[in-house]
């Protein structure tokens, strides 16, 4: 699975090399020519010369090379390496492998109607028996967290896949894998094999990179087997890449290609500090701009798919902007977020917090900007209690606040972990609260549950269920939150579901056919 190019539109850069040469002047040819004509002259003398010299030079006696030992041990010594650190991290570093079945054109977009831009997409031809089409194989790397399996990937590497097969070491050893629970909102992965007595990673503390540090990554470049690269963190908290919901990645020019995505970003020492995930690019190639996303995001997140298979975001209820230059001269300060709205009933009103205070830090971890805080309170589990440091006035002020789950991050879901039960599978919902209420100028008699997520190749999916979609009965029965939602996709035999859903200020029915 290759690494994701941010820029797939323009080409490779040409590099033109032209030859340089030195311009005389007409003086300086013709002195030159002059010394051309008397080298050319006493050729002959030269060449008589040479022959006689030779003729009387004696045999040379065999070549002896001696060496120093104990130097050669002093500059190993002395030299730079990271062998040693790449011999123990190494075997904490798998391929992943991902197969799924294409589906046959008629089920595609009309785009790939046309054969040239099914070929600019990779996309295979259909076969002639309709319905799923050849077999879409594609490569990654993955990092192993626990020696017991588990092994923590980008989810892009393993997404819709409907095989995942993991190799590693000398002889190598093959696993079929599987999927734990997945995070498309950052990109992560986690999956399984039944093996134990692994080498698993050290995780290392992402919050104290510094720009400079020297960092290696491992994965499978290309195909070509298991490689290391090294560089620096080139910079900090990327963030508006248009890749995740939550990007917060760390910028290397380490060498990363396709086929590294899920790898191993180790800091010196080899502690893991990210999963090699993009890279900016014209060509596809390494330009030398490289993402990773920091251990300590992928391990919060990691936890919770172990632990339940799912994310569940914590969430704060502000409304919050970044400081510019006169905002930061009119709060005199120089890094938060500026509150802008403490929206009704979230845990930030029930704590106090009003419009117009800046909050600088989270649980005692300093608060940069907007993105930061958004970062930092998703990152802890809902229902924990959070000190929220903020200033009022120019006065410093802390606050406890128990945090509550995300809204609309798909409280339930239906269909996972490959249970096909009843009908709708592959579809999350979630309640509908206020914030979405206002956010889909969803009227007051209008009650159901929100589609939050649908599986690309799912049945819903093709019969044209969307992500904001409001279910309001199934098979005639009415939704009034998500709870139900999933009692009856479970309950309803199928194959087919009669959906009534509200959509833009429209009503209709879509009917979903589970064997399409």
């Amino acid at each position: 699975m290759e690494p994701r190019a941010l820029d797939k539109v323009g080409g490779a850069i040409p590099f033109l090399i032209y030859p340089v040469m030195k311009l005389r002047t007409l003086r300086s040819a013709s002195l030159t020519l002059l010394a051309s004509v008397a080298l050319l002259a006493a050729a002959p003398f030269a060449l008589r010369a040479q022959e006689k010299a030779k003729s009387k030079t004696p045999e040379r006696p065999p070549l002896v090379l001696k060496s120093d030992a104990k130097a050669v041990n002093r500059e190993a010594a002395d030299r730079v390496s990271y062998s040693a650190v790449v011999k123990k991290t190494a075997p904490s570093v798998v391929n992943v492998f991902s197969s799924k079945k294409v589906r046959a054109q008629r089920e595609m977009s009309p785009f790939f109607n046309d054969p040239q831009f099914r070929r600019y997409f990779g996309v295979p031809e259909q076969d002639d028996r309709g319905g799923r089409g050849p077999t879409q194989e594609g490569q990654g790397s993955g990092v192993i967290i626990s020696t017991d399996g588990y092994i923590l990937t980008n989810n892009h590497v393993v997404e819709d896949a409907d095989e995942v097969e993991v190799a590693f070491g000398e002889p190598r050893r093959e696993f079929k894998a599987t999927i734990v629970g997945r995070d498309p909102k950052a990109d992560i992965a986690v999956i399984k094999i039944d093996a134990t007595g692994l080498t698993a990673a050290t995780l290392g503390d992402s919050d104290q990179l510094e720009v400079g540090d020297v960092v290696l990554a491992i994965g499978n470049p290309f195909g070509v087997g298991q490689s290391v690269s090294s560089g620096i963190v080139s910079a900090l908290s990327r963030g508006a890449m248009r890749l995740t919901t939550y990007e917060d990645f760390i910028q290397t020019d380490a060498a990363i290609n396709p086929g590294n995505s899920g790898g191993a970003l180790l800091d010196s020492d080899g502690r893991l500090i990210g999963i090699n995930t993009a890279i900016l690019s014209r060509s596809g190639g390494f330009n030398g701009v490289g993402f990773a996303i920091p251990i300590n995001q992928a391990r919060a997140i990691a936890e919770q798919l172990v632990k339940t298979g799912r994310v569940d975001r914590a969430y704060l209820g502000v409304q919050t902007q970044p400081l510019d230059a006169e905002l930061s001269k009119m709060f005199d300060v120089t890094q938060g977020a500026l509150v802008v709205e403490v929206q009704a009933d979230t845990p930030a009103e029930k704590a106090g917090l009003k419009n117009g205070d800046i909050i600088t830090k989270i649980d005692g971890t300093a608060i940069r900007d907007q993105r930061h805080l958004q970062l930092m309170v998703t990152r802890l589990t809902p229902g924990v209690e959070a000190a929220v440091e903020y200033l009022r006035e120019g006065k410093p002020k802390t606050v406890k606040v128990k945090l509550a789950s995300l809204p609309g991050q798909g409280g339930a879901v239906a269909g996972v972990g490959g249970n096909d039960i009843g009908v709708l599978n592959g579809v999350g919902v979630a309640d509908i609260d206020a914030s979405t209420r206002s956010e889909l100028n969803l009227p007051r008699r209008i009650e159901g549950a929100i589609i939050t997520a649908v599986e690309p190749d799912s049945a819903s999916a093709r019969a044209g269920l969307r992500e904001g979609d409001i279910i309001l009965e199934l098979d005639r029965k009415a939704v009034r939150n998500s709870d139900e939602a999933v009692k009856l996709s479970e309950e309803i035999k199928g194959p087919k579901v009669l959906v009534r859903l509200w959509r833009a200020g429209v009503i209709r029915f879509l009917v979903v056919d589970e064997t399409k």
